[in-house]
């Protein structure tokens, strides 16, 4: 039966993550960029925005909270291996069309961050709340497709949010260190029920520690791998420039590929990873202070910037220059490309563990609120203490069990919960173009909503 089940699931992604939704999905980045007038432009506005505070305006969280929660669930393992997956399989130019996605993915993620402080509403106690559901129910009256969403939303953080990244922590504490499964389950259990008992105040303080401290090492990791293989450097850049447009030959450790394949399997893996258009994002970015909803939604886009733009650009950078500068570092294998890049640098292995650790730990943190505000929305404040207490034990069940199921249910999941908010983003892009006019073309930020 359940081999019955996982086929039927593999069968569906296929046609959920094919060319339909990939054509979807960036032909949605692209119509949001010119909708809005390329607001990549204003990234360092952005930036700036993040790190200060906007103090008097209403919400639970600062923005820089809300950000680094958002980014703790968006940086994840597929940072990692799942760049290396696609260089494994779409070659060198794969790594190009990832970064390209992650750009024109910046305007969706605007879009996305306005919607939800646009629409958002204020519990009886005060809490602040948002995301797709309320944009299609309150800006649409699609409550019907808002529902779905929150169904859809609540189940994918069992499984992308939670079994996925437990299992991922404990496959390479055994792998690497020899821990038991049991063990190191019943530790990533405790403490991240220790965080997410405490609300999302305290899911936020502690991905404001975490995500800047996870990044900053990471990077390092990839910068002194740069610096080992600087000799390949400029090559691996050149490669993977003229791989996104001309097919790449079999041979010198990599698998050949053709533009089509080098196109899909990056843009997929770009789409997948910075969560542009998925709908997940916005569910925190509706907790912000914030005065007015553009103010957030440029404090919100700059989250695909740090995790396509800069992470996975630099993860495909350091992959690809490891196999042309080692002839036993093959990209057939994603996660065995990964290890082998690594392991060339001195305690590479354990830089490489502890960004994959913090990486998963955090993103189960910040898609355990994605998953309580979904329930919330769907049967009221008074099912997410049950729904809490069922997350922190699927933590530890995804660190003792395999997930093959789990992977292509969650990867299913996470395509329904795209449709509605791609629906949201189309249909309410004429608000999001009058929110933008106001505020940031005609250069009013300060301004109260």
């Amino acid at each position: 039966m359940t081999a019955t089940i996982n086929e039927f699931f593999t069968v569906l992604n296929g046609y959920l993550w094919g060319w339909p939704m990939i054509v979807a999905l960036l032909g949605t980045h692209i119509f949001l960029t010119v909708r809005l007038r390329f607001p990549q432009r204003k990234i360092l506005t952005a930036i700036r925005l993040s790190v200060s505070r906007d103090k008097g305006a209403d919400g639970e969280v600062s923005q820089f909270g809300a950000l680094a929660t958002a980014l703790a669930a968006t940086i994840g393992t597929g940072n990692i291996v799942g760049v290396a997956l696609a260089v494994s399989t779409g070659g060198p130019g794969a790594v190009f069309w990832c970064w390209l996605c992650g750009i024109f993915g910046i305007a969706t993620k605007y879009g996305e961050g306005l919607l939800a402080v646009k629409y958002r509403v204020q519990a009886p106690d005060g809490r602040m709340l948002g995301g797709p559901m309320y944009a299609l129910e309150r800006g649409l009256g699609m409550k019907w497709l808002a529902v779905l969403f929150a169904l859809f939303t609540a189940l994918a953080a069992f499984g992308i949010g939670c079994t996925v990244q437990a299992n991922a922590i404990s496959t390479l504490s055994f792998e690497t260190y020899g821990a038991a499964r049991w063990l190191t389950g019943l530790a990533v259990t405790l403490l991240a029920a220790a965080v997410l008992l405490g609300g999302v105040k305290r899911i936020a303080s502690v991905c404001a520690a975490l995500v800047p401290f996870m990044a900053v090492f990471y990077v390092l990791g990839c910068v002194a791998l740069l610096w080992l293989n600087r000799s390949y450097v400029g090559e691996a850049v050149t490669l993977i420039f003229r791989s996104a447009f001309t097919p790449t030959a079999a041979g010198g450790g990599f698998v050949g590929a053709s533009v089509m394949m080098a196109a899909r399997y990056g843009i997929a893996r770009g789409l997948f990873s910075n969560e542009s258009g998925m709908g997940s994002a916005p569910i925190i970015a509706a907790a912000a202070r914030t005065r007015n909803p553009v103010r957030q939604a440029l404090v919100s886009s700059t989250g695909t910037f740090w995790d396509t733009v800069v992470i996975c650009a630099l993860t495909g950078v350091v992959l690809v220059s490891a196999i042309l500068a080692y002839p036993d570092v093959s990209s057939s294998d994603g996660a065995a490309l990964t290890k082998a890049a690594f392991a060339k640098l001195p305690m590479g292995q354990h830089v490489l563990a502890v960004a994959i650790l913090t990486f998963a730990l955090s993103t189960i943190l910040g898609w355990s609120y994605y998953g309580e505000r979904a329930m919330e929305y769907l049967a009221g404040s008074r099912s997410t203490r049950a729904y809490r207490w069922c997350y922190v034990v699927a933590v530890f069940l995804g660190s003792v069990v395999g997930l093959d199921l789990i992977w292509n249910v969650a990867d299913s999941l996470n395509a329904l919960m795209a449709l509605p908010n791609l629906v949201a983003l189309l249909l309410l892009s004429g608000v999001l173009a009058r929110e933008t006019r106001r505020y940031l073309w005609e250069n009013r930020l300060d301004d109260e909503a």
